[in-house]
């Protein structure tokens, strides 16, 4: 149990309270009687429980919704204008910011550059300074939670990252805190693909699928997991990375986190950054040597676009660096047994080609039964993804019976310490 959690004990009372705001939230029942046919309460309970989230600003009674025969029951909406959090998605190069109303529903967003390499002092001031900017007319009284998402392992208790290979001096680091102390409300951090998988399947292509695997392939590789419903974590935060699979090709190849034949090192866009100099040496390339030789970059983004213009080296690349993600995710299907695979990332993304390859890597080497239904698809929402899945995690935390039981009769969660986790 994290220390800065306050003492509380849940009521049979906050509970139901905590249904029936899950119920209206979700918009699976928007009256009384549907309240009660959905949760199983008594009328009277019922009643009580949306005068009680009505007082406290949660619920609002809308239009007359239809009659069955009767009077017309009032309609009740969530106010998702009750209250806003602030999400930050920092990868290695880019981070992310936005602020969320308590729908999940981006209000604000913008995107900068950022190098995690510069240490977390540095790296988390600069992205507080970018939160300070989207808050405009919104109080800081408003901000009831904070969401942050880092390139690296987290352990979920503590919000502190551990050992990220990426993220030099971050080791330990109190991320919680930093954020807690500047915004007076609870924060949680998570691994940034958690949080993708969590955006996916709550707003994105994986809704309604209760077991998912979202998978991000950019200068890394990591993927997050989605199991009957929850988003699994595993017992300390680090489930679901598959970038240190190790294969069995190439096991000379060192990998960031110090080991050898790791499908990151051998697969991710740093991996293909790696192989261009080479690559664009090549006499068979056309576009990617040409390019380079005019003076470009070697970069993902320019691997990406020699093989749209039909390189066959970027090509050849691009589908090694699909076989063997396919190749990892085969023995994930095996084991995990998902409905559903989210493709994710600047590489991921990339081309048709590119999940094509995957998914006969997957096919090819996972049980018929495993695949008689398994659907592989491209993340609809993009960039955004992250953002939305941390918001819907502080969200999801807030709305929580724990958390309920904590701050409701005072009326909003800011200034308290950390709620759950």
């Amino acid at each position: 149990m994290d220390p800065n959690l306050l003492p509380h004990t849940v009521t049979e009372q906050v509970r139901t309270l905590a249904t029936v705001l899950a119920l209206v939230r979700e918009d699976r029942a928007r009256t009384r009687p549907e309240l009660g046919r959905q949760s199983g309460l008594a009328r009277n309970v019922v009643a009580d429980r949306v005068d009680q989230l009505i007082h406290a600003g949660l619920l609002a009674e809308g239009e007359l919704g239809a009659s069955t025969g009767g009077r017309a029951p009032r309609e009740l909406r969530f106010r998702a204008d009750a209250g806003y959090v602030l999400v930050a998605e920092i990868g290695a190069t880019v981070c992310g910011v936005g602020i969320a109303d308590l729908s999940g529903q981006l209000v604000s967003t913008l995107e900068a550059p950022v190098d995690v390499k510069d240490g977390p002092v540095p790296t988390l001031e600069y992205v507080s300074s970018l939160l300070d900017g989207l808050l405009g007319d919104i109080s800081t009284e408003s901000i009831w939670g904070v969401g942050i998402g880092l390139p690296g392992p987290v352990e979920w208790m503590t919000g502190r990252p551990v050992a990220p290979p990426i993220m030099p001096g971050w080791d330990g680091f109190d991320v919680r805190g930093f954020f807690a102390s500047r915004y007076r409300c609870a924060v949680w951090v998570d691994n940034d693909v958690n949080a993708m998988a969590t955006g996916e399947a709550q707003a994105g292509v994986a809704q309604g699928h209760q077991d998912v695997i979202y998978v991000k392939v950019g200068t890394g590789i990591g993927s997050g997991l989605f199991s009957r419903g929850q988003i699994h974590r595993g017992a300390q935060g680090a489930a679901g990375d598959i970038g240190h699979l190790a294969l069995g090709a190439k096991k000379n190849v060192v990998c960031r986190c110090g080991n050898t034949g790791c499908l990151e090192a051998l697969a991710g866009g740093g991996a293909l950054v790696r192989d261009a100099q080479a690559a664009a040496q090549d006499p068979r390339s056309t576009y990617l040597r040409r390019e380079h030789q005019a003076g470009r970059p070697l970069d993902v983004n320019l691997i990406v676009e020699a093989a749209m213009f039909g390189d066959p080296v970027a090509l050849e690349m691009l589908s090694g660096s699909a076989m063997a993600v396919g190749e990892a995710l085969a023995g994930m299907v095996n084991i995990f047994n998902p409905s559903m695979i989210v493709i994710g990332g600047s590489v991921g993304r990339s081309l048709d080609m590119y999940l094509a390859a995957i998914r006969r890597a997957v096919l090819d080497r996972s049980l018929p039964l495993a695949t008689s239904s398994l659907q592989i698809v491209t993340s609809p929402l993009g960039d955004r993804a992250g953002m939305i899945g941390l918001a819907y995690t502080v969200i999801d935390e807030l709305l929580s019976p724990e958390a309920l039981s904590m701050w409701l009769e005072r009326g909003t969660p800011t200034g308290l310490p950390q709620l759950t986790a």
